[in-house]
Order: structure tokens, then C-alpha cells, then sequence
């Protein structure tokens, strides 16, 4: 009778992918085992569905765009929205806050090496005076959150293989920084297998397949796959606000966004901000055939990005999206089990492999392609997706580059533009043109005030307000 691992060499053999175990029978016996683990992480189906449909000659058709527009959006009070309907939604999101219907979902399944720095990103530090991580600013804003509510919030964290053990770590050393342990859920982001041009599935090195991450619209099956899903229902909990990690200026769960999501009856929502600029890279809210699709910059063509409303002058494509989410429990699930399931994309990249002999490969140009999805994704899919606009200088400052745009230079000045913002707003002298960060640094923790709401509330209480000076924390 066959070995499980036999097996499972069958069946790549069978399905024309027997070039995985070319250098089997020369691996130690743990080296053995470890690629066959791997391999049956494989869903050899997908993989030659994906190869048929992607990669074979012709590749993915261009993006349909017959009968494009662009999407509407709920807009600010202070951009001619309807400040009532805000207020409503922010006291049904509170309520549900209160009920301890929402969770915080974050996709950190990235390292900071276009950052210049060996770790997870989550673990990069980003705050002008004290220096604290990514990971450090989201959990003080979801422990200052649900000590506002009286419900402790559940967060979920999606990791992937290379960051997963680093990131339990960090979070471990530090003692979840305050947070309950039991509410902090981190799990594994699911992997692709990357293929050449003809095909055939690559080896990173003789006893190693080249995997990597299968995208931000992984997290929908990872949720499902690791059981979040079983204990969000367990616990109540229906409602997920989603963010990515490289974005400190993020509210994670903002009482009036989760409250359009549940009074509207979506099942996915989104925020926007309006393009800084028609090259800006961030995708598109559009409408397509009745249904709310993103578009990605790369996709729209230039043409359209640059194009104006001939009345206000402003820009036709200009809701941006940003990758802030709120979503639904059950059609996450519904999604997850394949129901309306989110197409793959192919990405042409250099791939680190092995040639037939085993020698070790360094591509100096794209010799393969991986699959990733995207949750954005999804939105068709949504019933009634609702797309509100947030101010940028609120919730969006990504880090992405060493340097530039998106950079910590950027980020930090976004920071300081926004702590000097609320202290002006509390009648404090500070000395800057409200557009430019001030000249001295000053830190604002999440646990004083996480938006510029419960800012105001805590220096409400202060009996002595603090000097504002060079190093100011509170």
C-alpha cells in the first residue's frame, strides 16, 4: 500500500508537476518531509486552472471597461454631505461597539524590507517621540476603543509563514501591550505556488517550492480556514473592520463608517479619499454593469485618470481607495466557501530558483508569475456596498518606501500635522502653519485620545494643560 507521501508524489506526477521531486530522493529525511508538507498545501486543480486562464499563451484578457463610471460616495458633512445622516450612523455603530459586534481585522503578512528593515512590518517603528511600532499604535487604539464602549474588542491579526512566529514573539515580549491575550488572534495568511511560462510549478532550492502570500484577498479563506470565523459567531461577533498595516493614521473601528455599513444593510463597505493627483496610485471606486467594482490604476487608462468634471473641475475617477473595509461575518464565510469566489491575478515577477541540474538561479528580469487576490475583489459581490468618504489627514498615511512618497519622513509629518491639528482645535498655542508639520516634535498616544473626538474629550478633563514644547507626549 503507498505512502501518504507517495501519494502525494502521484499526484503531481499525474497532473504534469512531477519536477517537484526531481532532487527528492537525494534530500535528508526532515528535508523530505518538509517539501512534501508543502506540496500538500497545493490545490493542483487551481494551479492548472490558473495556468490555463492566466498564463497560457494569450494570457488574462485587458480589463473590461465598457460602460465604466464612476462610483458615488456618501461625502463629509464639510463636502456637502448630509451631517444628519452622520450623526445617525455614528450612533449606530456605537451601539454596536457597545453590543461588542465588531472586531478589528488587520492584514500584516508583510516584512519591511522596501522599509530597510529586517522584521514585520508591524513591528516597524513609526511615532515622531517615542518610536512605537505599527502593531504597538493599533493596539493602544483598539484598547482606548473598547475602554470607551465597555466591550473589550477581539482583534485578528493575518500573518503569513515568513512573519508568523516573529510577530507571536513580539507580541509575547511585549505583553500585547495591555491587551488581553485572549483577544488577540494572529494566524496565517495562505501561499500560491509560483509558475514559469510554460507552466510547470518552480523549486526555490532542491527541497523548497517558491510559495508566496496569495494576496490581501487571501485573508477572506484564511478567516475561514483557521476557524476566526467559527469564534467570531461564538462570540457575537458579525461585524469586521478591516486595515492593513502599513497605515498608523488608521481608525481601526470608527463608530460612524461601521454604522453606514449596518444601517445601509452591506455586506462589504469602503472608505475613500479623493485622488491628491490623476497619477496617484490608488485604485478606483467605478461602477460597471450596476455593481461597484475597484479598478486598479494600472488598469484605467491615463486618459480617464486625467479627466474632469467639466463643472467643478474636480477629478471624474477621483474616489480613491485606501484598503479600509468594513465586512461582513457571513459573507466572508460565503466568500470563503467559494460562492461568488475572488478571482486570482498574475503578477510577472523574478523568481529565486533552481535550474534542472539544481543550481541555484538569480533572475536578472521576470521568469515567472504569482497569484494573488485581492480583497477589493469582493465588492461585486457585496449586497448593497456602501463607499464613504474620509479625510486623508484622519486616516490614511501608509508606509510603504525607504523614501519619497509613503515613506516615514511622509508619515511622521502626516503625524505631527495631525497631533498639532487637535491641540489647535483645544485652543493650545502651537506655533506652525496648519498645513505644515510643526518644527518641534510632539506624540499624542492613542490611550489620550485616538481621533480628535476622544482627544478633545481627555484634555476636556485635564485640571493643568501641559506646556507645548519640543518632546511633548501625551
Amino acid at each position: 500500500m503507498p505512502t501518504d507521501s507517495e501519494l502525494v508524489i502521484e499526484r503531481f506526477r499525474s497532473a504534469g508537476q512531477g519536477q517537484v521531486f526531481a532532487f527528492f530522493d537525494g534530500l535528508a529525511p526532515d528535508a523530505q518531509a518538509r517539501l512534501i508538507a508543502e506540496a500538500s498545501e497545493i490545490d493542483l486543480g487551481e494551479v492548472n486552472r490558473l495556468v490555463r486562464t492566466l498564463v497560457a499563451p494569450g494570457g488574462p484578457a485587458a480589463a473590461d471597461l465598457e460602460g465604466l463610471v464612476p462610483a458615488p460616495y456618501e461625502r463629509l458633512p464639510g463636502h456637502g454631505g448630509d451631517a444628519g445622516a452622520w450623526s445617525k450612523a455614528a450612533a449606530a455603530g456605537e451601539a454596536a461597539l457597545r453590543a461588542g459586534r465588531v472586531a478589528a481585522f488587520t492584514v500584516a503578512g508583510g516584512q519591511g524590507t522596501r522599509l530597510g528593515y529586517d522584521g514585520p512590518k508591524g513591528t516597524f517603528p513609526v511615532t515622531p517621540v517615542r518610536h512605537h511600532s505599527l502593531f504597538q499604535v493599533f493596539s493602544e487604539k483598539i484598547l482606548a476603543a473598547g475602554n470607551r464602549y465597555g466591550r473589550p474588542l477581539h482583534w485578528f491579526i493575518m500573518t503569513s509563514h515568513q512573519n508568523h512566529a516573529a510577530t507571536e514573539a513580539y507580541f509575547r515580549d511585549n505583553r500585547h501591550f495591555g491587551l488581553d491575550p485572549g483577544r488577540v488572534h494572529l494566524f496565517r495568511q495562505g501561499r500560491m505556488p509560483a509558475v514559469d511560462y510554460s507552466g510547470k510549478i518552480l523549486l526555490e532550492s532542491r527541497g523548497s517550492l517558491a510559495l508566496s502570500p496569495d494576496g490581501h484577498g487571501g485573508s477572506l479563506r484564511a478567516l475561514e480556514r483557521s476557524g476566526a470565523l467559527d469564534l467570531m459567531a461564538a462570540e457575537g461577533i458579525d461585524t469586521l473592520s478591516y486595515f492593513q498595516v502599513d497605515n498608523p493614521l488608521v481608525r481601526c473601528v470608527d463608530a460612524a463608517f461601521i454604522g453606514w455599513h449596518l444601517l445601509k444593510g452591506s455586506e462589504m463597505s469602503s472608505k475613500t479619499v479623493p485622488k491628491a493627483y490623476p497619477e496617484e496610485k490608488l485604485g478606483h471606486f467605478c461602477r460597471k454593469g450596476g455593481r461597484l467594482v475597484v479598478i486598479e490604476y494600472s488598469d484605467l487608462p491615463i486618459e480617464l485618470q486625467r479627466e474632469r468634471d467639466p463643472s467643478t473641475g474636480a477629478l471624474r475617477y477621483e474616489a480613491g481607495s485606501i484598503a479600509i473595509h468594513v465586512i461582513d461575518r457571513d459573507f466572508v464565510r460565503r466568500m470563503a466557501q467559494g460562492v461568488g469566489a475572488l478571482p486570482f491575478h498574475r503578477a510577472d515577477k523574478r523568481i529565486a530558483t533552481v535550474d534542472a541540474a539544481g543550481r541555484e538561479v538569480r533572475p536578472e528580469k521576470a521568469n515567472g508569475v504569482k497569484f494573488e487576490m485581492f480583497v477589493f475583489d469582493a465588492l461585486p459581490s457585496a449586497r448593497n456596498p456602501v463607499v464613504i468618504e474620509t479625510s486623508r489627514a484622519d486616516d490614511f498615511s501608509p508606509v510603504k518606501n525607504a523614501e519619497g512618497v509613503d515613506s516615514p519622513a511622509t508619515c511622521r509629518a502626516d503625524q505631527l500635522r495631525q497631533f498639532a491639528r487637535w491641540l489647535r482645535k483645544a485652543g493650545a498655542a502651537v506655533p506652525a502653519d496648519p498645513a505644515c508639520p510643526p518644527e518641534f516634535a510632539l506624540e499624542i498616544s492613542p490611550l489620550f485620545g485616538y481621533d480628535e473626538q476622544t482627544f478633545m474629550e481627555s484634555w476636556s478633563r485635564l485640571a493643568t494643560k501641559p506646556a507645548i514644547e519640543n518632546g511633548l507626549c501625551l
